[in-house]
């Protein structure tokens, strides 16, 4: 069979369970990333199997499925969150003041071109100021202090593709995993850019990430705590709800976790305060 760069595969040895994309080919084998997941994989090509465009589709709209039910979630809970806010800049509903909601703004890096994309338009969809760079993993830690004075973000995001490689050493060995000792070291680079874990929020990590380096880094939500995937949108579902969460209010983490695709499997964090502040009054063009 013949392949080239953007096919879509699925591989032989792993049931045939997930959607890759080929990002690199030799002679032997092919580099792979989940089309859906942030799992960066390589396997031999005769191991590979191509996916016809009926499957495909079949494919995608089951995981359409599974990012409309986080969608309809998170859209009630910014519902309620509205209703809260409006209670209180009225006085219980007392007055007519008119108030606007100065949302945090999100820095997102991101490994894969493709799912920035994606991850940008959610952002928007929900309202959520942002500014997204493609880097490629390694180069992260040279580019992260640039971008952050530049930026001045109230969240982070930093993640892209990683995998637990078996082979090269048990689940406490971070050399074990293909990138998450690159995202560990943006995150000490932010939190010397920000050390208050409540003024400056960050996400860290992608599929099979190791968790615990990352939140001792000083991230506040990170993956993977059971080493498991993670959607390649779950890193939005956090950041939206700290953006759009009052700064007097705790996160509540599981309802944060219980939005998102993945869940607490693969997602998890510490305590943390939102970063939206209310402001007022709302002025119209015509006032």
């Amino acid at each position: 069979m013949k392949y080239v760069v953007g096919d879509i595969v699925t591989r032989h040895s792993y049931q045939n369970d997930m959607l890759f994309r080929i990002l690199e080919l030799t002679d032997q084998t092919a580099m792979l990333a989940g089309e859906e997941m942030r799992l960066l994989a390589d396997a031999p090509l005769d191991d590979l199997l191509p996916v016809s465009d009926i499957d495909k589709r079949k494919r995608r709209e089951l995981g359409k499925q599974k990012e409309d039910v986080s969608y309809r979630l998170f859209r009630q809970d910014a519902k309620l969150m509205k209703k809260r806010n409006e209670y209180a800049a009225t006085s219980g509903y007392e007055s007519d003041a008119s108030f606007f909601e100065l949302r945090g703004r999100v820095l997102h890096l991101d490994g894969d071109a493709f799912y920035l994309q994606r991850c940008t338009e959610l952002y928007e969809r929900f309202g959520v100021p942002v500014y997204g760079v493609h880097l490629d993993e390694k180069k992260m830690p040279d580019q992260i202090a640039s971008l952050l004075e530049m930026v001045q973000p109230d969240i982070v995001v930093i993640t892209g593709h990683d995998a637990y490689l078996e082979t090269r050493g048990n689940r406490d060995d971070l050399r074990a995993y293909r990138h998450t000792k690159y995202f560990a070291e943006c995150v000490r680079i932010a939190r010397k850019y920000c050390a208050n874990r409540d003024q400056l929020i960050i996400f860290a990590g992608a599929c099979q990430s190791h968790f615990e380096t990352l939140i001792k880094a000083g991230a506040n939500f990170a993956s993977s705590p059971d080493r498991v995937n993670i959607h390649a949108l779950d890193p939005v579902y956090i950041a939206s709800k700290v953006s759009q969460t009052s700064y007097l209010d705790a996160i509540k983490l599981w309802e944060v976790l219980r939005n998102t695709i993945t869940g607490e499997k693969g997602l998890g964090g510490i305590e943390t305060k939102g970063i939206m502040r209310l402001g007022m009054p709302l002025k119209t063009p015509e006032s």
